[in-house]
């Protein structure tokens, strides 16, 4: 779909947009499946995909009554040709490519997959901690609820307009289990959250320096997400070492 003048408007404004029902019922039923076929091991997975298990059940903290229950995200899908369907779908592009221009690149993508029965928090965080690409404003997330996503069980919450204030200090939140590259703001006025329900389909675009993070799954299921974060071809990197370097890939133009 294409944004209207006042989306891309209220993009820039707030920081983040919510486009409903993007995706259908259909599509992400597909894309749920083909997670849990990689995950459970009932296909291969690629070199670069990775399995992150949640810190509670890597520590031995919590025992999961299930392999899935014990996994909190699966990282790098670039090589998976039916996860990729997501990234590279005409009418998320089109939005995108109305906020950064059309010639794109993916530079991070996950399958999210907030289990019942454990913390699963992500603190209050801005994504441009974790990219070297620059500029700012050539880059944006899209976030699509896979599972219907609410206060229960740990929907996206954001400060409206902090994309505006630069790139903060982040730190560990000093919470007893925090999952694996979970950084939190050190400095955060908590009070300006707000908390964005979302039904399967509806898509979240938003600014990498926009603060926002989730809660814990207080549910009996499952809280799935699929997200890419894309770039302009234009971005460079300055001298900025990174430990570990994304996969990254073209999208046609």
């Amino acid at each position: 779909m294409s944004l209207g003048p006042s989306q891309v408007e209220a993009y820039w404004r707030e920081g983040f947009i919510r486009l409903p029902r993007l995706f259908e019922h259909e599509q992400l039923t597909r894309w749920e499946r083909r997670f849990e076929d990689i995950a459970l091991e009932r296909v291969q997975r690629s070199d670069t995909m990775i399995l992150m298990k949640d810190i509670m059940v890597a520590k031995g903290a919590a025992q999961p009554a299930s392999r899935l229950q014990g996994i909190n995200k699966l990282l790098s899908f670039e090589d998976d040709p039916v996860l990729m369907e997501y990234a590279e779908a005409e009418n998320l592009l089109s939005a995108v490519r109305r906020l950064i221009g059309h010639s794109l690149m993916t530079i991070s993508s996950n399958v999210f997959n907030k289990p019942p029965g454990l913390d699963g928090r992500h603190p209050l965080h801005q994504d441009l901690r974790y990219f070297s690409l620059r500029p700012a404003e050539k880059i944006v997330a899209a976030w699509t609820a896979i599972s219907a996503c609410d206060r229960e069980n740990g929907c996206l919450a954001v400060i409206p307009r902090s994309h505006r204030g630069p790139l903060q200090t982040h730190g560990n939140p000093g919470w007893d289990y925090v999952n694996f590259g979970f950084f939190a703001i050190e400095d955060i006025d908590t009070s300006k959250r707000v908390h964005i329900p979302m039904n399967p389909g509806d898509t979240l675009l938003f600014h990498p320096l926009l603060v926002h993070g989730s809660g814990r799954n207080r549910s009996r299921g499952y809280r799935r997400a699929i997200s890419t974060h894309y770039a302009s071809v234009d971005c460079t990197r300055p001298d900025r070492p990174q430990k570990r370097q994304p996969v990254m890939r073209r999208i046609p133009d």
